[in-house]
């Protein structure tokens, strides 16, 4: 595929394998792009040369409109109509765009498999004192311990390193940003057999960055943020809790997680919720590791910064992310149905991550694409031990513009080997789908307080 080489920072040879424990942060002038010729997130502020990717003008900010009394969003583009839809009958004319993943999908699906082409809209922003910190990390940030973890990283939800001059700091913009600081949401997810049969599993999630809590010390230390799972619907399942202590840097302190189990009424360490550990309820399509496309570690890859280009994405989803539509008639046998997506071409950074020899986990491959202006990971290919690629996961981006906070719709992991997939994040049915910004104490992210709640 035809690669743009336009690396941002250092310069090619910063793209070199780098074994030093301590990556410097860029130069005060190699920082002051950020308010030039790139965005302050660090994306590249002007047009493409054809036009195709507009120029970055600041967003779809929260002055466009508010949430809806359902507390779902008006789709600013529902006026829109597809430039052109890709399929498995052209989909060679558009191969320089897409990755060996989305390729794989109209092979595997070729009667039904499609992704309609919108017009670009550049709509994500965050607040402006998130792209303040940002600025400030450019120059002070670094990593740690060959990039397990981070230094001078106390504005937690910025972007730590807008300038990457490595994958692992490319990787690093995706697992710790911007996300709202905290939230939760009634979401479900889905693993349709392969006759497109299916049984929702509902959870109540809770996120919140460990300096967002309403007794924050004012060091974050080592912590990054918390999260909390409780299993809804199915019964058999109900009133199952997951709570995870979200730690930086994961190898000099793993991270820490807890069960409630309901039907024992007890809480169990679960050391199993990590890397390629067993995803919650998920028939065995996703690892613990593939929750929000990747978390945890990077400890146990090799991460290389191979550049930019233009690809089409999932991008400006309100339709999927709309109450008009059932779970029903989005989940699908084999994919999601195309007809609720919306893909755009952007640019995104490529980064791939190979197996450590002396590490374990059932992807010994893995090539993300992060999208530049929000560092959402948006697409990522999944190659398994023989070098064949496995799973293909897609987050449909969208933007929270009342809060000026990128998401996305839903996520999903197609299996290409089984024909399955797990379709995770859907809140149409639902009528409490978001809260952002609620107020909530670090004690109630305890094992005891996980407990307690559990026996209510």
């Amino acid at each position: 595929m035809m690669m743009h080489k336009k690396l941002i920072g250092a310069g090619a040879v910063a793209l070199t394998l780098m074994s030093a424990s301590i990556m410097a942060a860029v130069s005060p002038e190699e920082a002051a792009r950020l308010n030039k010729d790139l965005t302050p997130m660090g994306a590249e502020r002007g047009a493409s040369a054809d036009g195709t990717i507009p120029e970055w003008t600041g967003g779809l900010r929260k002055e466009y409109a508010p949430f809806l009394e359902d507390g779902s969003l008006e789709n600013p583009f529902a006026d829109e109509q597809p430039l052109f839809t890709i399929t498995a009958q052209n989909y060679e004319q558009y191969a320089d765009k897409l990755s060996e993943g989305q390729i794989a999908m109209f092979k595997r699906f070729p009667e039904t498999y499609t992704m309609p082409i919108y017009p670009t809209h550049r709509t994500s922003t965050v607040p402006g004192e998130v792209l303040k910190q940002t600025f400030e990390n450019a120059t002070t940030v670094e990593t740690v311990d060959g990039g397990n973890g981070l230094k001078n990283y106390s504005n937690i939800g910025s972007t730590p390193f807008p300038l990457p001059q490595t994958g692992v700091e490319a990787v690093w913009n995706h697992i710790v940003r911007y996300r709202g600081g905290s939230v939760k949401r009634t979401i479900v997810q889905i693993t349709p057999n392969n006759n497109g049969s299916f049984t929702p599993v509902k959870f109540e999630d809770e996120f919140t960055f460990s300096n967002k809590v309403s007794d924050y010390s004012g060091d974050v230390g080592n912590l990054l943020f918390y999260f909390k799972q409780r299993v809804v619907e199915p019964a058999r399942l109900a009133g199952n809790v997951l709570l995870v202590h979200e730690t930086i840097d994961q190898v000099k302190q793993p991270r820490m997680a807890w069960v409630y189990n309901a039907g024992q009424r007890r809480v169990r360490r679960a050391p199993q919720v990590a890397y390629d550990g067993p995803g919650t309820a998920t028939d065995g399509l996703r690892t613990a590791d593939n929750y929000d496309m990747y978390n945890g570690s990077p400890d146990r890859y090799n991460w290389e910064l191979v550049g930019k280009k233009d690809m089409y994405i999932p991008y400006n989803n309100y339709d999927l992310y709309s109450k008009e539509h059932k779970y029903a008639d989005i989940a699908k046998a084999g994919h999601i149905d195309p007809k609720f997506t919306r893909y755009e071409l952007h640019r995104v950074w490529e980064v791939v991550g190979t197996l450590r020899e002396d590490a374990r986990h059932i992807y010994a491959k893995r090539v993300m694409f992060l999208d530049e202006d929000t560092w959402q990971a948006s697409v990522i290919d999944h190659f398994d031990g023989r070098g064949q690629l496995w799973r293909v996961a897609q987050s449909y981006n969208m933007q929270y513009y009342p809060i000026d906070t990128p998401w996305y719709a839903a996520e999903t992991l197609n299996d290409l080997l089984s024909g399955r997939y797990l379709l995770l994040g859907l809140q149409n049915e639902e009528s409490n789908g978001y809260q952002f910004g609620f107020d909530v104490s670090s004690k109630q992210y305890t094992p005891a307080a996980l407990r307690r709640e559990g026996r209510r």
